[in-house]
């Protein structure tokens, strides 16, 4: 997961298709068709909205662009972020970086050859495809 500090995060991205997902939208209403990144909002942490958002983009609608994590983003729910489909995570002001890669780094079994499935990824290394008869 790709990691911005509050102050180096821009809402335009130049030259792409950027689209911001209010936290009480549904991805379903979404054309998805040369969308390159959707931003999703956390406007508080306790509000959980934007990881099923990001869970219906990713399984559900199959997007393959970038999902960023906006708002009231805490190292707390990196991991968790990762999850549930997003690429990038805005940290809020107070949030340091250095803490937030300590975070990540602290769950490898999420990352690359997973123990467990997630939303970009369903099922854990351990399992193979099953015998063709």
């Amino acid at each position: 997961m790709k990691l911005i500090a509050n102050d180096a995060h821009t809402n335009s991205a130049t030259g792409l298709n950027v689209v911001e997902l209010a936290n009480d939208a549904s991805p379903f209403d979404l054309i998805l068709e040369g969308v390159h990144r959707i931003d999703l909002n956390f406007p508080k942490f306790s509000d959980g909205r934007a990881f099923s958002q990001a869970f219906l983009l990713r399984r559900r609608l199959g997007f393959k662009g970038e999902i960023r994590a906006t708002g009231d983003v805490l190292v707390d729910q990196l991991a968790q972020m990762e999850r549930s489909g997003f690429d990038v995570a805005v940290l809020r002001a107070d949030q340091r970086m250095d803490v937030a890669d300590r975070v990540l780094a602290a769950y490898p079994g999420y990352g690359v050859g997973k123990y467990q499935g997630d939303a970009v990824d369903i099922q854990p290394h351990f399992v193979t495809a099953p015998a063709t008869a």
